[in-house]
């Protein structure tokens, strides 16, 4: 793993979202399935967040229920201290614009017919930027692009499939920077590219919490990005959460069995093998 970051105590910080008894059930009777299975969480305000576990551990369903695309079957969210009210199409705009996602197939993430630019001028709209100038406007996109190391001049008048992964993905990440939410969820951002722009993004994100004091929270598979780039991580298993803590305590001492597994699978770059036990002599 790399050495970790300057990590944060949140813990007596104002909260942003919680949950308590969080649980969603899909199906009835004999075919039900328990996706997420009664959790408890806080995420405080400019915190950053990892939820851990492998496909099928019930994270990407608890981070639809987060930014109110699915409700759940039982408990409930808070926002801001506050229960959830997502009733309504008008309610539902009203959190949207407290949180924003980012996820990990930028291809799907936008409208092919709608070049950068336009995409981007959305953002400010949303934000109640329609009556500003045109050339602040354009000032505010180019400032965007520059904070993802992209040239707004250079994008003007292209469409999303004429950039690379790596440049869509750092593209989202200037929408959120334009958009200004209170809390980003970023769900396997970096599934998708490649080692370089991985490590990139990570530190746009990082870059991003430190300037604007959003909570980030981010859904991974991966223990040793979450270790990178975290101050809490919750470990999911099975639909809830094993073991949760400041991201040195739960990874560098670990209680769980499951967290120890986790980390057992994160290659160990500096190990050296024993050539001793490998049978090197070609098939006859």
């Amino acid at each position: 793993m790399n050495e970790p970051r300057v990590r944060r105590d949140f813990s007596d910080g104002p909260l942003c979202l919680s949950g308590r008894g969080v649980t969603k059930v899909f199906g009835l009777g004999d075919k039900k399935t328990v996706a997420v299975d009664h959790v408890d969480f806080d995420f405080h305000e400019g915190e950053f967040v990892s939820i851990v576990g492998e496909s099928g551990s019930g994270k990407t369903t608890l981070s639809k229920m987060l930014l109110g695309l699915l409700n759940p079957t039982e408990g409930e969210i808070l926002f801001q201290g506050k229960p959830r009210d997502i009733s309504s199409g008008r309610k539902k705009r009203e959190y949207w614009k407290g949180i924003q996602a980012i996820f990990q197939d930028p291809f799907s993430s936008y409208n092919v017919f709608h070049k950068i630019d336009s995409v981007l001028l959305d953002c400010i709209n949303m934000r109640g930027g329609r009556a500003l100038s045109r050339e602040k406007k354009i000032e505010m996109m180019t400032e965007a692009c520059s904070f993802v190391n992209l040239k707004f001049a250079e994008l003007t008048n292209k469409y999303p499939f004429e950039l690379s992964g790596g440049q869509m993905q750092r593209l989202m990440i200037a929408r959120i920077f334009l958009l200004k939410p209170r809390i980003l969820l970023a769900d396997e951002p970096t599934s998708m590219v490649d080692a370089c722009s991985r490590a990139t993004i990570l530190d746009m994100l990082l870059e991003l919490r430190n300037e604007t004091g959003m909570t980030i929270i981010f859904i991974t598979h991966d223990i040793g990005l979450a270790y990178y780039i975290s101050d809490t991580v919750y470990i999911m298993e099975h639909g809830r959460f094993v073991e949760s803590g400041p991201a040195d305590k739960v990874i560098l001492n670990p209680q769980a069995a499951y967290t120890k597994r986790l980390i057992s699978d994160v290659p160990k770059i500096h190990e050296e093998w024993d050539l001793s036990t490998v049978d090197l002599k070609a098939e006859e």
